[in-house]
């Protein structure tokens, strides 16, 4: 049986289509009804979905699997197939729809023109996305209202229940050739179901009754993903179809590790994605996405850890070690030239936002601020240049030198005996936290001096709750259940910390980490985040690093 999800938690998408169906209409808004969806030139209903039963909306149920989506009472039903990326294609038999001009949107300059062409199309043009979605009724009867019209008034065209009906919904352009369908529903129905269970089955061959959540993983993941567009270059796994309809420049790394031993030319897709957008000083974008490319804050330099997984996940290795190696010179040469102040042997971030964890209560007091775990992230990235620069055959480059230069700048500087500080690049102030950020440089793993690495542990194991790491102690006064990063538990921190537990030695805390975050997983879905107490998904609530986390913590623990 397929898997079947609530759209209000995961939109009905398919792979490389830039819109989707989603009762979810903007930053935790959810309309009555389900919306077409798009996410060209950001998040934008176009469309609504109600059902009709003479004449008056009729409450229903909706259910979805990765294949199709229904609306249904009794043995009266709508049903929706993604017959290809930008084809939608609907059914009805006994309940009727109207598909209308998404009310927020009806003004006369902005929002959705409707018209019917001479062709008999009937056409909606969207000022938001840039693109129009164009309907053909292939069978019953209908109605059309609001032709031409530039003010509020009604829009849309209307499916009468009397007999059955079917019509599709085409992304556009300005224009496209127009042919009728060449296969049945049903049969658009099996193909994506065959694709999918294709998917599904290269990248989560291991599962099983051990992992419950992997198929669904595996749809996040792929409903996720475009097909190139603006300055998407690459079929590019977006981080949601939700409102974090963007690539961050650290997320990219986690999707590419979930699917690289199973589709690794999509897994290094997704990590070129961003590379496609470094700048000549080397510095990567924050986020990348259909229609903008924002640079005012960077991510962290976890890449370099990134790859050195990756190598060993691709089959084969990395596709392309001397383009690899020029990006992440670029990268770290970034880091070390221009966010180190004058005499600093340490490099620092600008905002909570460079470092990822944005509003983390290392940065409540400073915000330039040196942390453990950037000054670790680096000392990765240099052992990785190393690695890389020999198999190019980069003789004169120094990387290993600056690692262990790095590595022992971070030990004097920030560590204080028992634990790793931060530091006001400002002021100079050191402060302690209760933030799980300084505890990060566990991910140096076996890099660490023995005495550090066990004190670490005995950090991270204070921040473990029966539902995972807690990025702010729940005992701190600036916790906050729904605080972001100063409480829930995050994907990211969790994979990173349980690697470098793992590569260190400590096993079994490694094992208590990844157990349960896949069980909250399993109970709460792939939210962005969780209440570090009750496990409930936080925010955007199909989001794919958390998906992609899953499926790399479940497909180890697996072959262990």
């Amino acid at each position: 049986m397929a898997t079947e999800f609530s759209v209000r938690e995961i939109p009905f998408s398919r792979f490389g289509a830039w819109f989707a169906l989603s009762p979810v209409v903007g930053l935790a808004e959810y309309a009555e009804h389900v919306h077409l969806v798009s996410h060209r030139n950001g998040m934008h209903p176009v469309l609504s979905f109600v059902p009709l039963l003479g004449g008056e909306r009729m409450p229903v149920e909706v259910t979805a699997d990765p294949a199709m989506l229904t609306w249904h009472t009794g043995d009266r039903r709508v049903t929706a197939v993604f017959s290809s990326p930008s084809t939608l294609r609907i059914s009805g038999t006994g309940l009727g729809v109207v598909i209308a001009a998404a009310e927020r949107t009806l003004t006369p300059f902005t929002g959705t023109y409707f018209f019917a062409d001479p062709a008999g199309r009937l056409v909606f043009t969207s000022y938001e996305t840039g693109h129009r979605l164009r309907l053909t009724v292939l069978s019953g009867q209908w109605r059309q209202a609001g032709d031409q019209a530039l003010d509020a008034a009604e829009r849309g065209v209307f499916l009468s229940e009397d007999e059955p009906w079917e019509l599709l919904v085409e992304e556009l352009g300005t224009t496209g050739p127009f042919a009728r369908p060449a296969t049945g529903f049903d049969d658009d129905v099996a193909a994506v179901r065959e694709e999918f269970a294709r998917f599904t089955d290269a990248v989560a061959p291991w599962r099983g009754d051990r992992t419950p959540a992997a198929e669904l993983a595996c749809y996040v993941l792929w409903s996720a993903t475009v097909h190139p567009a603006g300055f998407v270059g690459r079929p590019a796994v977006l981080m949601s179809k939700h409102w974090m309809d963007k690539v961050w420049s650290w997320d990219h790394c986690f999707t590419a590790l979930a699917l690289a031993s199973g589709a690794p030319e999509l897994a290094w897709q997704q990590f070129q994605v961003v590379f496609d957008h470094q700048d000549t000083d080397g510095a990567l974008p924050d986020s990348v996405t259909h229609s903008e490319v924002l640079r005012n804050f960077v991510k962290p330099p976890v890449h370099g850890w990134a790859l050195s997984l990756l190598r060993q996940r691709l089959p084969g290795g990395l596709p392309d070690v001397p383009l690899a190696y020029r990006q992440l010179s670029a990268w770290t040469s970034f880091w070390l030239d221009h966010r180190r102040a004058p005499g600093s042997r340490l490099a620092h971030y600008e905002h909570g936002n460079d470092s990822g964890w944005d509003n983390a209560t290392v940065f409540r007091e400073e915000r330039l601020v040196r942390s453990p775990d950037l000054a670790a992230f680096l000392v990765l990235q240099l052992k990785e240049l190393a690695v890389l620069a020999a198999e190019t055959g980069d003789t004169a480059a120094r990387w290993g030198d600056q690692a262990d230069e790095m590595l022992a700048a971070l030990l004097e500087e920030l560590w204080q005996g028992n634990c790793f500080v931060s530091q006001g690049v400002t002021t100079g102030t050191k402060r302690r936290s209760a933030s799980l950020l300084d505890l990060m440089p566990v991910v140096l793993g076996e890099h660490l001096p023995r005495e550090i690495f066990d004190d670490l542990c005995v950090g991270v194991a204070t921040h473990l709750t029966s539902v995972g790491l807690a990025t702010e102690l729940p005992a701190s006064r600036w916790y906050e259940p729904d605080g972001y990063w100063r409480g829930p538990v995050w994907a990211p921190a969790t994979v990173l910390i349980e690697d470098g537990l793992r590569r260190g030695g400590a096993v079994e805390l490694a094992d208590q980490v990844s157990a349960r975050f896949r069980a909250t997983c399993e109970k709460s879905g792939f939210a962005e985040n969780f209440d570090a107490l009750t496990g409930e998904g936080l925010r955007d609530r199909a989001y794919t690093w958390t998906a992609g986390a899953y499926l790399l913590l479940a497909e180890d623990a697996e072959r262990r």
